[in-house]
């Protein structure tokens, strides 16, 4: 009996031993608490990431998809994804190269089929200081730095006849980097749409880029004049007559000549416009 006793007297001090051991409360219990939920939310979190990973790459695919088919004015808010693969089957992507610090650079404006389009990630190239370039004193869109090779959308008929060039462009706003897509007609000097799908200007003034109504402004406007020189002005509103002039956003003026300045630098010697010319002489197969 009083080994049984002592059995069970042994066992609860073992019991207060283990007890006593880890204080939740303390300040070491605290620490060891925290550390264990950051290692679990870590480790939730992670494997969500990695399992998400292919949804978030096929939204992005679907949105640039998207974004370029509404610059050529082949998409709208009625428009589903459930056709985009059909509206997007006469797209033609390609890799051009820009042009280099060289002013006389024979590869300017020329197809790169080293690039692969599939995995080639533009907006990280631009900040690749191996895959990009400082501008310098040609930086009208504010941007310091651009990438080397960049992707060109072309869009032909039935026939495989170039019907519209989509180029991305970017540019300073008044507060932030503007993203989107001028579309072109082949004649590489007539609008056929613009679109800006990513910016952080002001809701209701800068931020009407984005509005319907204001990029509804841009198609049949000549960018270019007949020596491919840029030539797109954004006036103030209400004041653009000619062809060569959009209406600027009503108390939005820094971003309307942003928009302005982006444009032009991209259609200009040191961005597309060498690849343009090349269009304009016949000297790349678009049909291929």
């Amino acid at each position: 009996m009083d080994s049984e006793t002592d059995q069970n007297q042994d066992a609860a001090e073992t019991n207060q031993e283990a007890e006593s051991s880890f204080e939740p409360n303390s300040f070491l219990g605290t620490l060891v608490v925290a550390v264990v939920l950051c290692l679990v939310c870590s480790f939730v979190v992670s494997t969500a990431a990695v399992a998400l990973r292919p949804l978030q790459e096929q939204n992005k695919k679907i949105k640039q998809q998207r974004n370029v088919l509404s610059a050529a004015g082949l998409w709208d808010d009625k428009s589903t994804n459930s056709n985009l693969a059909e509206k997007f089957e006469n797209v033609k992507i390609i890799a051009v190269n820009l042009p280099g610090r060289d002013e006389d650079d024979p590869a300017a404006g020329t197809i790169n089929k080293s690039v692969d389009i599939k995995t080639y990630n533009q907006l990280k190239a631009s900040k690749d200081p191996k895959q990009s370039i400082i501008i310098g004193d040609k930086d009208i869109a504010g941007i310091k730095r651009r990438e080397k090779v960049s992707l060109v959308y072309l869009i032909n008929d039935s026939g495989g006849k170039l019907q519209t060039i989509v180029l991305p462009i970017y540019g300073k706003g008044l507060w932030s980097t503007l993203y989107g897509y001028l579309a072109l007609e082949a004649d590489t000097r007539t609008v056929k749409g613009i679109t800006f799908y990513q910016h952080g200007e002001t809701p209701g003034l800068g931020g009407e880029v984005d509005n319907p109504k204001w990029k509804a402004l841009w198609p049949e406007k000549t960018v270019l004049n007949e020596s491919g020189e840029p030539i797109i002005e954004v006036t103030k509103p209400g004041v653009a007559s000619d062809e060569n002039q959009v209406d600027g956003l009503s108390g939005a003026t820094i971003t309307s000549v942003g928009v302005e300045k982006t444009v032009k630098y991209w259609l200009g010697d040191d961005a597309f416009g060498p690849f343009l010319e090349r269009i304009r002489n016949d000297e790349i197969n678009t049909s291929e």
